[in-house]
């Protein structure tokens, strides 16, 4: 079953060949995304917190493009530059993910550039009606 492209309006210009998301089926792909607003700027400059923030907010914006909420999202993919950012990070994921949760793992990485902290790319299931 082929894929199509969901590109929300907004969407940070991408810094490689790649569709912030990607709906086959009722499954949607969204890629890892980092903390960049509509201009492919940095937002939360060493601010961890901030910038889960802004990762989540990207994912939403990916997910409702396609017709779901954050409730639809059933896996997470989490990478942190620094585990000490972990504690920061949980607190804004929580926000954003109230329980039952998605499933997750997280792991430490470097990340594409050294300014990005969190990167975070989600797996969600919407059903098609």
């Amino acid at each position: 079953m082929p894929g199509r492209p969901i590109i929300p309006p907004g969407s940070p210009p991408p810094l490689a060949p790649y569709s912030p998301g990607m709906k086959s089926g009722e499954a949607l792909y969204v890629s890892g995304t980092l903390a960049l607003d509509a201009e492919g700027q940095l937002v939360g400059e060493n601010d961890a917190t901030a910038q889960t923030r802004q990762v989540l907010e990207s994912i939403k914006s990916v997910v409702e493009a396609a017709g779901g909420t954050l409730a639809d999202v059933t896996f997470n993919m989490i990478f942190l530059k620094d585990f000490a950012d972990y504690p920061k990070m949980n607190a804004v994921y929580a926000e954003y993910f109230p329980q039952p949760s998605p499933a997750r793992y997280c792991i430490r990485a470097d990340l594409v550039k050294p300014e990005f902290l969190v990167e975070i790319a989600s797996i969600a299931h919407i059903s098609n009606g």
